[in-house]
C-alpha cells in the first residue's frame, strides 16, 4: 500500500510540473523590454530605455517583434486568450502621421513577402481574404485608405487574413464617469492602453489613456467570430507588426501581457514601464520667421495670381499659320471641343487607338461627335496633313464616317468626326458581351463597306488609298450600316497617276506581299478588303497564332475547306441558320479571289461590288488555281519599325468613335521602307495541285 501511495503522488507531481510549465508558456508579462526573450526583425529594435520601436522613423519599414516559441493554445476546448498591452504612436515632427501598430496571432513568423505602407508588414496586395495567410489581427491605423474601405483616419479594426477590416471603429473609451464615449486620438503621441479578450467565440477590444486605472466597462469592439476555424494549428505565435510608408510615425510598447486564459491574465505594473521620449522641430529665431514669413506669402500669392492669369491665357490656345486662311471654315476651336467634350473627361472616353484618344462630345445644336487627340513631335508635313484633311472632308458616300473638321494645339492634333453609336464592327466579331451580328446585317455591311471602297478608288475627285482596311477600322452607326473610317495611312494621287510612296504600311495579315516591291496601288486594298471579307464571314482574325497548324491562317484554311467540299465548315458559327449558304460561299470564294498572290489576278472594287450584288458572275477558278490560298505575312524586322510615322501619315488619323480598339493588340500598324522581307510558304506550289482526301 506503501508503495501505490508512492506512485500516486509521483503521478501528481508530474501532474503539476506540467501544468505549471503550461501556465509559463502560455502566460508571461513585460514591464519594459529590456530582458524580453523575444524575436525581433526588420527594422524592429529595443532601445536602452527599455521601449521597444518596431518600426525605423524612415519612409516604407517594418519591423516585427514575435514570442520566439509558439504559444501552446488548448486543444481540447475552444481556443481563448488575454492580452494587455501599452504603446505609443508618436508623430514624426514635419511629416504626415501614419502606419499604426497591429496586434498579430500567426502560425508563421514568415512576412517576406509583407508590404510595409497599408499592409502594416504582415499583408500584402495580392492577401486579398486568402485562407493562406491565416493570421488574426487588431490594428490600430492612422491613415484613411478608401480602397479598403476604412471611413478614417483614425480607428479601431478587428483583421481576419484580409486588410480590409471585417468590423473598425473611431478610437474612442468609454469614460465610467462621463457615462459616454470619449474620442482618443491615436497619433497624438500619447501613451495608449490596450485589451484584447477572446473568450467563447466573442472578440472584445478596448482602448483608453494611460491614466485610465481599469479596463473601460464596455468594450469598443465587440464581434462573434470563431478563431478555432481559422487556425489549424494549436501552436500559435503571438507578437506585434508595423510599418511606415511615406507616412511616418515611431511606434513604441512599452509593456505587454498575455495569457490563454483571462483569469491568469498578469497586470501591468504601470510605475515600471519605460517612459515615451518627444520628439520636436528646431524652431529657427523669431526674426527670422518676421521677415521669412510675409515675404514667403507674398511670393506665393504673386506666383498663384501669374498662374491664374497663363492656365486661363493657355488653356484654350491654339496654333494657327497664316495659310491656314483658305482652311478657315473645316477649323473648329479648342474652347468648343472643350466644352463640348467637359473638357475631355473621362465619362465621354470612347477608347485608344493607334493613333490617339477618342472622346465623344456634343455641340450646341448638332449631332454628336467623336474627337480624336493626336500628339505630335514635330511640324514637318503639317501643311500637307491638314491639307488632306479637308480632301478626306471632301468625300461624301453613305459608307464613310464623315470628317468634320480639325484643331491644331501645339504638340497636338483634335480631328472631328461623326458619333458612331454602336462602335467598331471587330467588337461584333470577336467579343462575347456585345451584339451579334446575323448573316443579313454582315452581308449589308460587306456591301456598304465594297461600294465606299468602289468609290474611293474611281468616284473621288482624286484616287484614295486607304491602305488598312480591317474591320477595327469599320464603324456602325445607329442602323448597323457599315462606315470605313481611320484614313490615318490614307494616301491621295490623281487617276491615271502612281502613289507617291514607297512605305510598305499596313496590319499584319492584311498587307499584299507586293507591297514591298510595288508599294501601294488599289489592289493592295483589293487584297486587304479580300482578307476583310473573310474575317467577316469567319468570325476570326486572319492570323491566331494560338491555333492547330492547319487553322492557323485564315486564307489557307478556307481555301483547304473549299478543297475538302466543306467551305460552309469556315463560317462563324455565332451567326446562326439564319442564312443563305450560296451567299456565304460566294463572299467566301470572292475574299480568296482578291487575295490571290498574284496582283494582276484580283478583282477591281467596281467587279467586286457586281460579284456581290450577283450583277456579275464570277470567274472560273477553283481552290487550285494558281495564288489562290497562298498566304505570304509580311515581316518586319525590329531594326526597321520606327516610332513615330513619316511626314505624310504619322498625324493623319480619322476621327472615328471606336472604342478601345481590341484588336489593336494583335493587329499593329506597320510601317518601313527598308529590311522588308516576305516569307513564302514552305510548300511546293506544283505539290498543292494534288487533291486531298474529303472532309474538314
Amino acid at each position: 500500500m506503501s508503495s501505490g501511495l508512492h506512485l500516486l503522488l509521483l503521478i501528481s507531481s508530474f501532474h503539476l510540473m506540467a501544468l505549471s510549465t503550461s501556465t509559463k508558456d502560455s502566460s508571461f508579462v513585460f514591464n519594459g523590454f529590456g530582458k524580453a526573450d523575444l524575436s525581433v526583425d526588420g527594422s524592429a529594435t529595443v532601445l536602452r530605455s527599455g521601449l521597444l520601436q518596431l518600426a525605423k522613423d524612415t519612409e516604407h519599414q517594418m519591423g516585427h517583434a514575435f514570442t520566439k516559441n509558439p504559444v501552446e493554445f488548448s486543444s481540447s476546448k475552444p481556443l481563448s486568450f488575454s492580452t494587455h498591452f501599452v504603446c505609443a504612436l508618436v508623430p514624426k515632427p514635419g511629416v504626415e502621421s501614419g502606419h499604426g501598430i497591429t496586434f498579430v496571432i500567426s502560425p508563421s513568423v514568415d512576412f517576406t513577402r509583407a508590404q510595409p505602407n497599408r499592409y502594416f508588414g504582415i499583408f500584402n496586395a495580392s492577401t486579398g481574404g486568402s485562407n493562406s495567410s491565416r493570421l488574426f489581427a487588431v490594428e490600430l491605423d492612422t491613415i484613411k485608405n478608401g480602397e479598403f474601405e476604412e471611413t478614417n483616419h483614425n480607428h479601431v479594426g478587428i483583421d481576419e487574413n484580409d486588410p480590409i477590416s471585417v468590423e473598425s471603429a473611431p478610437a474612442s473609451y468609454f469614460s465610467e464617469t462621463e457615462q459616454r464615449n470619449v474620442s482618443l486620438n491615436l497619433s497624438s503621441g500619447d501613451t495608449i492602453q490596450v485589451w484584447v479578450d477572446y473568450e467563447r467565440t466573442v472578440l472584445n477590444v478596448s482602448v483608453a489613456p494611460l491614466n485610465v486605472v481599469k479596463k473601460p466597462s464596455q468594450p469598443l469592439l465587440s464581434r462573434a467570430m470563431n478563431l478555432s476555424d481559422l487556425f489549424q494549428s494549436t501552436r500559435l505565435f503571438v507578437g506585434f507588426s508595423a510599418a511606415t510608408g511615406s507616412a511616418i510615425s515611431y511606434h513604441y510598447l512599452l509593456g505587454w501581457s498575455f495569457s490563454t486564459s483571462r483569469e491568469l491574465l498578469q497586470p501591468l505594473d504601470i510605475s515600471k514601464l519605460p517612459r515615451v521620449p518627444r520628439h520636436r522641430v528646431k524652431h529657427k529665431k523669431p526674426y527670422a520667421l518676421i521677415v521669412g514669413l510675409p515675404a514667403a506669402l507674398a511670393i506665393i500669392v504673386i506666383s498663384l495670381l501669374a498662374g491664374v492669369y497663363y492656365h486661363r491665357k493657355k488653356k484654350y490656345a491654339e496654333v494657327s499659320e497664316p495659310w491656314e486662311k483658305e482652311y478657315g471654315t473645316h477649323r473648329f476651336s479648342y474652347k468648343s471641343l472643350y466644352i463640348a467634350t467637359k473638357g475631355f473627361h473621362r465619362d465621354g472616353f470612347l477608347g485608344r487607338g493607334g493613333f490617339g484618344v477618342v472622346y465623344r462630345g456634343d455641340l450646341p445644336e448638332s449631332k454628336p461627335i467623336a474627337v480624336k487627340r493626336v500628339s505630335h513631335n514635330g511640324e514637318e508635313g503639317m501643311k500637307q496633313f491638314v491639307a488632306e484633311v479637308v480632301s478626306m472632308r471632301s468625300l461624301k458616300h453613305r459608307n464613310l464616317v464623315p470628317l468634320l473638321g480639325y484643331c491644331r494645339r501645339k504638340g497636338e492634333l483634335l480631328l472631328v468626326s461623326e458619333f458612331m453609336p454602336n462602335g467598331s464592327l471587330d467588337q461584333h466579331l470577336f467579343d462575347d458581351q456585345s451584339l451579334v451580328l446575323s448573316w443579313s446585317q454582315r452581308l449589308v455591311i460587306l456591301k456598304g463597306i465594297a461600294s465606299a471602297l468602289f468609290y474611293l478608288h474611281t468616284g473621288a475627285e482624286q484616287v484614295v488609298l486607304h491602305r488598312d482596311i480591317k474591320a477595327s477600322n469599320v464603324m456602325l452607326d445607329a442602323e448597323l450600316n457599315g462606315r470605313l473610317g481611320d484614313f490615318g495611312m490614307a494616301r491621295f494621287h490623281d487617276h491615271g497617276g502612281n502613289a507617291a510612296t514607297t512605305a510598305a504600311v499596313g496590319t499584319v495579315g492584311y498587307m499584299a506581299p507586293e507591297l514591298i516591291t510595288m508599294g501601294a496601288s488599289t489592289v493592295t486594298d483589293v487584297y486587304a478588303f479580300g482578307v476583310f471579307m473573310l474575317e467577316v464571314a469567319c468570325g476570326r482574325k486572319p492570323v491566331e497564332p494560338g491555333m492547330e497548324a492547319e487553322k492557323r491562317f485564315l486564307i489557307k484554311w478556307v481555301c483547304e475547306c473549299w478543297k475538302k467540299d466543306c467551305l460552309l465548315d469556315a463560317r462563324d458559327p455565332r451567326f446562326g441558320g439564319g442564312f443563305v449558304p450560296e451567299e456565304v460561299e460566294l463572299v467566301m470564294k470572292i475574299g480568296l479571289l482578291c487575295t490571290n498572290i498574284v496582283p494582276e489576278s484580283r478583282p477591281t472594287m467596281e467587279q467586286v461590288v457586281l460579284y456581290l450584288n450577283d450583277n456579275l458572275p464570277l470567274p472560273d477558278f477553283s481552290p487550285y488555281t494558281l495564288g489562290i490560298g497562298s498566304f505570304t505575312p509580311v515581316v518586319v524586322d525590329a531594326a526597321s519599325l520606327t516610332g513615330t510615322y513619316t511626314s505624310r501619315n504619322w498625324s493623319a488619323p480619322w476621327a472615328s468613335s471606336s472604342s478601345a480598339n481590341n484588336s489593336e493588340e494583335h493587329e499593329q500598324p506597320l510601317e518601313s521602307k527598308k529590311s522588308l522581307n516576305v516569307v513564302v510558304e514552305s510548300e511546293d506550289i506544283e505539290a498543292r495541285l494534288s487533291k486531298p482526301t474529303s472532309g474538314c
